[in-house]
């Protein structure tokens, strides 16, 4: 798999560049994950993180699942990988816990997520609510917001690739 990342277009509308960027950032985890072993993805950097490429991998799964579909629209799905006792068990990796598998549910997500948010316009707000607050959110809101968290993962998944193998970039 070769990950093909394409910046937004410099002149489209509003949604069009969220969209476009929050697609730039998916797609850039992806590519910093390409073309590792298992056993790579589930290395951690310096002790005592329990950062690896797959346990973000796994958290991204998990924020997708929370924000498009727990606060967006309203479902409740509940936890993929984290349980009340292990609330960072996303990171809490094993020799089974396999890359495809990872990828296979973050991009399940993904597909929901942008499912869910076609039903909506920039402005509308979300059906649920998040975890600290009673508030609700528009949909423009949860796009910033999934562009921050990927952006800030992405530069610690470009610290991660470059332990690994010396790989970096932008």
């Amino acid at each position: 798999m070769t990950t093909q990342r394409s910046e937004p277009a410099r002149n489209a509308d509003e949604r069009t560049m969220l969209e476009g960027w929050l697609e730039y950032h998916r797609q850039t985890l992806a590519w910093k994950c390409e073309g590792l072993s298992d056993a790579q993805l589930r290395s951690t950097a310096v002790e005592p993180s329990e950062l690896s490429l797959m346990g973000l991998v796994r958290h991204m799964a998990e924020v997708e699942r929370g924000w498009f579909r727990k606060v967006l629209v309203g479902d409740a799905p509940g936890p993929i990988y984290y349980t009340e006792e292990d609330r960072d068990g996303e990171f809490h990796l094993t020799d089974a816990d396999t890359w495809a598998e990872a990828y296979a549910t973050w991009q399940a997500e993904i597909v929901i997520a942008r499912r869910n948010a076609a039903g909506f316009a920039l402005d509308d707000l979300s059906r649920g609510r998040g975890r600290s607050t009673d508030e609700p959110f528009s949909l423009r809101w949860i796009y910033t917001h999934m562009i921050e968290e990927y952006a800030r993962h992405n530069g610690h998944a470009d610290l991660l690739r470059e332990r690994i193998d010396g790989m970096t970039g932008d």
